[in-house]
């Protein structure tokens, strides 16, 4: 198994790679990287079937990284390593055969390196049909009473930003999702129309346009009671998508 190590901390690097050192595997070692991107880079010409992956980095973060990953034709499996255990459950939302809380222990080491040898052609399997679907923009993985759950993309009706997480409202309830708005929008483009600096709408559930008193206008949300507020940015570009469609409804 050729490994890599991606880690912005030089000690950090040095640890782990004395400790897979002294469970024999040091000659596994391929490279280190600094940053995200370094490890994309690197992981591209092929040849590397691990990276341990530090998840707070400059630049390219490791989660970042690790949805660069899961597009090439050979993603490498990924272990995450962290100091900070509330960052511990999104490894799973990024397909990660585990995590490791830092400073890393040997046994936990141990533990995570076979889980990477042992997945099965099933679970390979799988791990790529979730890449692939994720990709395509059918689906998102959430939060939802500490475990993970996969939302189809036409189930949500809006993402909207609330304090540090995004709340993901689809037709069964509301998740959340540890995913920026910009990020959000670029992936699933001509998907979801933003309507406020706050607000992701789904096209397919966007009802009728309406004002109420002095407020701001608000979409009405298909199938809902609710009415989401349109800051005046995004008024023109929703006044637009409603003429164009009932143009073409005629």
């Amino acid at each position: 198994m050729k490994i890599l190590i991606a880690d912005d901390e030089p000690l950090a690097r040095t640890r782990l790679r004395s400790l897979l050192g002294d469970l024999g595997m040091g000659d596994s070692i391929v490279a280190e990287a600094s940053d995200g991107r370094e490890a994309v880079e690197f992981c591209r010409k092929g040849g590397v079937d691990l990276v341990l992956l530090d998840i707070r980095m400059p630049g390219m973060d490791g989660m970042a990284a690790a949805r660069k990953l899961l597009e090439l034709d050979r993603p490498p499996a990924v272990i995450f390593t962290t100091a900070y255990p509330e960052r511990a459950l999104d490894a799973f939302d990024h397909h990660a055969v585990d995590y490791l809380l830092k400073p890393v222990r040997s046994e936990r080491l141990q533990q995570a390196l076979a889980k990477a040898r042992s997945l099965s052609r099933v679970q390979l399997q799988a791990i790529e049909e979730r890449r692939d679907k994720e990709l395509s923009g059918q689906s998102v993985c959430v939060r939802l009473r500490g475990d993970l759950h996969r939302i189809e993309m036409d189930q949500i009706l809006y993402f909207r930003a609330e304090s540090k997480y995004v709340v993901v409202r689809h037709r069964d309830g509301g998740a959340l999702l540890d995913e920026s708005l910009r990020s959000l929008e670029q992936r699933f483009a001509g998907r979801f129309m933003r309507i406020h600096r706050n607000a992701l709408i789904n096209r397919d559930y966007l009802g009728g346009l309406k004002r109420e008193g002095g407020a701001n206008p608000c979409v009405e949300i298909r199938g809902t009671d609710e009415c989401l507020e349109v800051s005046r940015r995004y008024l023109p570009a929703v006044r637009l998508w409603f003429r164009e469609g009932s143009e073409t409804d005629r």
